[in-house]
């Protein structure tokens, strides 16, 4: 009796134990499952044009002293804020610095700490002409000995990556003729884009990475006729979407035809402001659709999106209460949600510049406006474009600098109006 009561408590365990394994096979593979729908691998095709994954350009050099490198935590930590954000796509810039590197390792580990964590990487190649940023006279038909090493970074770590890199951008506005200081000639840019097709071709790229360069809406044909180039042609059929550059901010300066209003005394200065606005919104579209038409007319079909766009919220200089009247916190916030309306609507990828701001940029004039085309400011505060999204505890679990999220102007739009002037009047 005592021998069969051992057996059927060997049998019952054995029932029991091949059932809990069962289940926890199961389990598992109902875990990896769900998983596998988490980290979803999206290629660019899928994302560029998507509003779900909207787009951001990002730096995330936090000092005046350009030397200083993001850290891996603040990396992550600013990659956690742009999640939040909506952003799923951020737009890097050189790979001869750690940062770029250091970006998609923090990525990495993000992903490896929460398998539902998704942000892919527009990964930049800088491109210049020889002499450029030096005392010598920048040779605009000759390029820079430092570009190779940049592509060849660039496509080590597309490899080293797959699963974040789905863009490679070779140059950042290395053709447009006012970069006086180190721009290219479409050859230069044509060269290296092949160069990458070339790999992508011999199986030592990524087949589903695209390949672009971010330019001017000018230098793509969208300006004047001296940019409308057999090798420009070349260059449309050699990407696989054209990445274009738009910025009303700065022609509200350099071409203020469309900025400058009339004296009309029936609007209030914020109605002015805001009509201000959608014409800046307009003069976009007028840019996009210009690099569009120019496209048309060569035969040439491809994706277009923005690969850049923003507004400054401080500037003493050109665009400041002395110049144009473009800068300040609402102009921008209405500049960010007019474009974002816009491009979600029509399919386009908007890359705006930027995240946060970047105090480096204009080192020896801290309001300069290139230090101040942040959505955040460095140590964290969240500018008027996003008070909304603060209010709705987007960010409540989240901090920069140990700071955690708040709104500048202490949320008191009152005060911020204060800082707001109507551009000025054709008089």
């Amino acid at each position: 009796m005592r021998i069969k009561v051992k057996n059927g408590l060997l049998v019952l365990l054995l029932v029991v134990f091949v059932g809990c394994n069962t289940s926890s096979k199961k389990d598992q593979q109902t875990t990896m499952e769900e998983n596998d729908t988490e980290v979803k691998e999206m290629t660019a095709a899928e994302i560029l044009g998507n509003p779900e994954y909207l787009a951001m350009s990002y730096g995330g050099y936090r000092h005046v002293d350009h030397d200083i490198e993001p850290t891996i935590e603040e990396l992550k930590e600013d990659m956690k804020l742009m999640s939040a954000l909506g952003v799923r796509i951020v737009r890097t810039y050189k790979v001869h610095l750690p940062q770029a590197a250091n970006l998609l390792q923090a990525i990495d580990e993000l992903k490896k700490e929460d398998a539902s964590f998704e942000m892919y990487v527009m990964l930049g190649a800088w491109i210049d002409c020889k002499n450029a940023w030096t005392d010598l006279e920048p040779d605009h038909a000759v390029e820079s000995e430092a570009n190779k090493p940049q592509i060849e970074e660039a496509a080590r770590l597309a490899n080293a990556y797959p699963d974040i890199v789905k863009v490679i951008a070779v140059g950042n506005e290395a053709m447009v003729h006012w970069a006086a200081t180190y721009f290219v000639q479409p050859s230069v840019i044509l060269k290296w884009v092949t160069y990458l097709q070339d790999l992508k071709a011999a199986n030592k790229l990524p087949k589903d990475l695209w390949i672009t360069s971010s330019d001017d809406f000018s230098s793509w044909g969208g300006g004047g006729a001296e940019y409308h180039t057999e090798d420009l042609e070349k260059l449309y059929d050699a990407v696989d979407y054209v990445s274009m550059h738009t910025y009303p901010y700065h022609n509200t300066h350099y071409n203020p035809e469309f900025w400058i209003i009339e004296d009309d005394e029936k609007l209030t200065d914020i109605e002015k402001v805001d009509a201000a606005m959608l014409r800046a919104r307009d003069f976009a579209k007028a840019q996009y659709d210009s690099v569009a038409g120019y496209m048309k007319s060569i035969g040439v079909k491809k994706p277009i999106h923005i690969g850049e766009t923003g507004w400054a919220t401080k500037s003493n200089g050109f665009y400041g209460e002395t110049g144009s009247r473009a800068t300040d916190e609402y102009k921008a916030g209405r500049y960010y949600k007019l474009m974002r309306e816009w491009t979600n609507k029509a399919g386009i990828s908007c890359f705006y510049f930027e995240g946060f701001n970047e105090p480096w940029k204009d080192d020896k004039n801290p309001l300069g406006s290139e230090n101040h085309f942040g959505l955040f400011t460095v140590e964290g505060q969240a500018k008027y474009a996003l008070w909304e999204m603060v209010d709705d505890g987007v960010f409540s679990e989240l901090s920069r600098n140990g700071n955690a999220i708040s709104k500048t102007f202490d949320g008191n739009k009152e005060s911020l109006m204060t800082t707001v002037f109507a551009p000025p009047t054709k008089e």
